[in-house]
């Protein structure tokens, strides 16, 4: 089972920067892709990106298209997102998982079972 580790979270100003990194601890098979998810309720975790290193498979939630690129190192098997333009609304725990690779093709993402990480808080302030 690959175990995924968070960081790069903070707090930043509306309008400003972050890159959020996802390292796994091992090797990610074709048949699925990495995703970055955030809290957005006690219940709900929305997918807002993903992404195949094997592919070059892509997706953005409307919320963050255009503001969030998401690329990955496989010299390190890391994936980061890189946030920019943030905003208040923005403000969450940030989760990265291993997601279905059908799933980041046609958008939202699904995990693949419950491994999540411990998450990496981003506060946004106005």
């Amino acid at each position: 089972e690959v175990q995924l580790v968070e960081s790069g979270g903070g707090l930043v100003q509306a309008g400003g920067s972050l890159r959020l990194s996802c390292a796994a601890s091992g090797f990610v098979a074709p048949d699925y892709a990495i995703g970055w998810f955030r809290q957005i309720s006690e219940s709900e975790r929305e997918g807002i990106s993903c992404f195949s290193s094997h592919d070059g498979t892509t997706y953005y939630a409307d919320s963050v298209k255009g503001r969030f690129p998401i690329s990955s190192d496989n010299t390190t098997s890391t994936t980061y997102l890189q946030m920019n333009g943030l905003k208040p609304e923005d403000t969450a725990v940030y989760y990265c998982g291993v997601v279905y690779l059908y799933s980041c093709m046609r958008g939202p993402p699904m995990v693949v079972g419950t491994n999540w990480g411990q998450g990496t808080r981003v506060t946004v302030s106005s």
